[in-house]
């Protein structure tokens, strides 16, 4: 799995005068928590390009201090004015303790609804849930080969191993809908 790793350096003033002096300073505070310990620290916002502009989903090793953490991402902020990241938080990876992420999905195959004339619509494109950190993986790889015209896969169909998925059962992920010219078709054989 791509793992990135942000260089951090640990902070021990917290609170808004703090706060504001390490954005002035075009660093970003960030904080670990799901561990044995909370974990304040501050990285370069450049240190932030790759995990925070990507749809994949990836691991974070933080090295703050003399240590190091394996952690995912789990929120952040953005300044409302200026677009700029001001707050990231991180939830540390305990062996033996399952975590909430969400998973991209990666559709395998052209389905057959597609290939009679149909079109592809995708309604989701990320998966919540509930893992061991052995059992993340970067996507959820859903099979759509025999998705037929009219037809959806919802959440129910995927196959979870290893995972618990967090998102309602009946929610349709993709369909394959008729497209104008093929009703049009249709339309003209009636007749």
């Amino acid at each position: 799995m791509k793992t990135i790793t942000i260089e951090g350096q640990l902070r021990s003033e917290v609170g808004k005068k703090a706060t504001r002096r390490l954005r002035s300073e075009q660093q970003v505070p960030c904080v670990i928590y799901g561990g044995p310990e909370i974990v304040n620290f501050s990285a370069p916002a450049t240190e932030f390009q790759h995990l925070v502009y990507t749809p994949e989903f990836q691991l974070v090793e933080i090295k703050a201090g003399d240590k190091a953490y394996r952690c995912v991402m789990k929120d952040l902020q953005f300044d409302p004015v200026t677009d700029q990241l001001i707050h990231v938080d991180f939830l540390e990876l305990v062996e033996g303790k399952k975590v909430t992420v969400t998973l991209p999905i990666k559709f395998v195959g052209q389905p057959a609804g597609v290939k009679a004339g149909g079109k592809l619509v995708t309604k989701m494109k990320s998966l919540k849930v509930k893992a061991l950190p052995k059992d993340l993986r970067e996507h959820v790889e859903l099979d759509i080969e025999n998705l037929e015209l009219n037809k959806n896969i919802r959440v129910e169909d995927v196959k979870a191993e290893g995972f618990d998925i967090l998102n309602s059962p009946r929610i349709p992920i993709a369909s394959v809908v008729m497209t104008r010219a093929l009703k049009q078709e249709e339309a003209a054989e009636k007749k």
